[in-house]
């Protein structure tokens, strides 16, 4: 894998996680929240959706741009406390519903991704400083 498709398949998962909270943001809730932290006040839609615009103007500034090695390890590391909240917040604080673990998902998808990233912008950047 090519550290560009490494950082598109990353850019997928912020678009379309992102897309869904931005362009349907009560099913997010309805489907993601457990039923004692479920709200579907217009504040609360409105939230979800905000979260989701950010997800999505992530995603496209992933399309646009090109991640070097270092990218792909800040990015890795950056993940980590996101694990930390999906474990808060579904085993500890029951928010998230296993359909809400799809962020859990996400993340894990997107740290194996970072990984491979950081491998092929390596070996790309040491092909390119060899010619």
């Amino acid at each position: 894998m090519s550290a560009r498709t490494a950082q598109f398949l990353i850019a997928a998962v912020f678009l379309i996680l992102g897309g869904w909270a931005l362009f349907a943001p009560g099913s997010v809730i309805a489907l993601g929240v457990t039923e004692a932290y479920r709200d579907s006040t217009y504040l609360t839609r409105f939230t979800m959706a905000c979260f989701g615009a950010q997800a999505v103007l992530f995603g496209l500034m992933a399309l646009v741009t090109r991640w070097s090695a270092r990218s792909f390890a800040v990015f890795a590391v950056l993940l980590l406390p996101f694990f930390g909240f999906n474990y808060w917040f579904h085993y500890e604080v029951p928010v998230l519903t296993s359909i809400g673990m799809l962020d859990f998902a996400g993340n894990v998808t997107m740290l194996v991704l970072a990984v491979l990233g950081w491998r092929a912008a390596s070996r790309e950047a040491a092909a390119e400083a060899a010619a």
